[in-house]
């Protein structure tokens, strides 16, 4: 598959780093993402023993999953340590002193776990942040069980398309073209990877999401604030100038709504695959699948409520 270019890993856990303490202030896009992938495990048949929320940020996932699970142990994996603390210092007394649940700092590439140990690894919005997104899946598919299930969510390349849209405008306008916000795979790139890492009945769909601003400095001035602004490589060095902070600004102007506001769009892309009883080498697919909720049910409803 095409990979896109590496994040600068570096620039990633220092900027989620210094937005531990922040980041569920204005995580609204983020939470709502999470919420609607914890909601398709009410129709998956699975009881894990263990349980890896990758990515795991300040624990709003591994909370919820606490409570689905209560019997399973819960590792927490993140980049940057700061939000490991955070999300350790949040969880519920009764799992504090049960003592089962491990917080790990590590990169979703290459994993600090023996190979089929997990039954369950739950990612949202984590995904987009990997270098090679196939070695990645190869990677999950290594720690997963036989029958162990992966369901994830990751950012498709439409969102924040005002804002890449509007840079390119600016910079059109100015010279010196820099990629101003973060790439991400397409959907058959996310179906590819995973049928390369010989994960089985893969089931994706993708919807877009919108948040909305008076003014488009808001929205980046909450992109920093997450963490989540441009770590790719090609991103601009130094400050930018006023001239072409002005330029982008007049040329969001075209997105303005009736009701006065600019939208922010989010491509929320959603994955489920299963590890078969011994690993399947299986032909790369030619293209993506969009499948929805309801589609997802008639093929749980097939498998016997597996998934």
């Amino acid at each position: 598959m095409s990979e896109l270019p590496p994040p600068d890993k570096r620039a990633l856990r220092a900027a989620f780093s210094r937005a531990a303490e922040q980041y569920d202030a204005v995580a609204v896009i983020q939470r709502e993402i999470a919420d609607r992938l914890l909601d398709r495990l009410d129709y998956i048949r699975l009881q894990p023993q263990r349980i890896l929320d990758l990515g795991s940020g300040t624990g709003y996932c591994t909370r919820a999953l606490a409570e689905r699970y209560p019997k399973a142990q819960l590792l927490s994996l993140d980049l940057a340590e700061p939000m490991l603390q955070h999300a350790r210092a949040a969880r519920p007394t009764l799992r504090r002193l049960k003592g089962r649940d491990g917080y790990l700092c590590g990169d979703a590439e290459r994993l600090p776990l023996a190979s089929a140990s997990v039954d369950l690894i739950f990612s949202s919005l984590t995904l987009q942040w990997v270098g090679d997104l196939g070695a990645t899946c190869a990677e999950l598919r290594r720690v997963l069980r036989p029958g162990g299930l992966l369901l994830f969510t990751t950012l498709g390349p439409d969102t924040l398309h005002e804002l890449a849209q509007s840079w390119a405008a600016a910079d059109t306008e100015l010279g010196h073209p820099s990629q101003h916000v973060n790439r991400f795979h397409e959907l058959h790139q996310v179906g590819d990877a995973l049928h390369g890492a010989g994960l089985t009945d893969v089931v994706m769909d993708r919807e877009l999401l919108t948040l909305t601003y008076a003014d488009p400095r808001q929205l980046m001035a909450d992109l920093k604030t997450l963490g989540a602004h441009n770590v790719n490589p090609a991103r601009p060095q130094g400050l930018t100038g006023p001239a072409r902070l002005k330029r982008m600004l007049a040329a969001y102007e075209q997105f303005r709504r009736a009701d006065g506001q600019l939208p922010a769009s989010y491509e929320a892309i959603y994955a489920h695959a299963w590890a078969g009883e011994t690993p399947v080498q299986c032909a790369t697919a030619n293209g993506g699948v969009g499948i929805s909720l309801e589609g997802i049910r008639v093929m749980l409803r097939g498998r016997g409520g597996k998934g």
